[in-house]
């Protein structure tokens, strides 16, 4: 399939992706531990960055969570909106780095949106996630990681081609130490088929 946009960074690159319903990084389906996950703590005031198609949104609306979700494509906002036309009002056209979250959050959903953005990001994206949370606050979700990549040069990592790019463990360990402490760690049975083996579910804390 041919595109007219190669950079990510620009949401005319995702635009172009969903409008030619080009879009494998989702299957359409909510994944297990998000929905284990969801159910089991009680209801949180949740951001969902690069939402894309929000399909994981069904699950947050059942628990009763109170859920922003975000994209900076207008397409993908218009594609969730259809989706979920009574919660259309939750699902908002913004900028990650820009928007301010009405209530505070307390926690944050990662899940296609770290390695959906060139390797130069992801401090920033860190950074973000930490302004927005307040101590305690939670990130959770899916992280896309190779565990080879700690085997071979940090430099190697950061060329491999994408979206999505893939980075190592020690990588998001590196640049998380500072900011927050893993409390759950786990392999995910059913990922979508471009993250299948290199996919982990974990659970965030927010220090200070």
């Amino acid at each position: 399939m041919d595109f007219q946009t190669r950079d990510p960074q620009r949401a005319e690159f995702w635009d172009e992706r969903f409008e030619k319903d080009f879009t494998p990084w989702t299957d359409g389906h909510v994944p297990q531990q998000l929905q284990a996950y969801l159910m089991r703590v009680d209801p949180k005031v949740c951001l969902v960055p690069g939402c894309g198609h929000g399909y994981e949104l069904a699950a947050f609306f059942q628990a009763q969570w109170l859920v922003t979700a975000i994209d900076f494509s207008a397409s993908a906002v218009a594609r969730a909106q259809a989706m979920f036309p009574q919660q259309a009002a939750a699902i908002v056209h913004a900028d990650f780095f820009a928007y301010q979250a009405k209530p505070k959050l307390t926690s944050i959903y990662e899940r296609a949106f770290l390695c959906a953005l060139p390797p130069q990001q992801r401090a920033a994206i860190v950074e973000r996630w930490f302004d927005l949370l307040p101590p305690g606050g939670v990130l959770f979700g899916f992280f896309f990681l190779d565990a080879s990549l700690d085997q071979v040069l940090a430099d190697a990592a950061r060329v491999i081609k994408g979206p999505p790019f893939v980075m190592s463990p020690l990588d998001l360990q590196e640049l998380m130490q500072d900011r927050f402490e893993c409390i759950e760690d786990e392999a995910v049975p059913d990922s979508t088929t471009v993250f299948v083996g290199r996919e982990r579910w974990q659970v965030w804390r927010r220090l200070g």
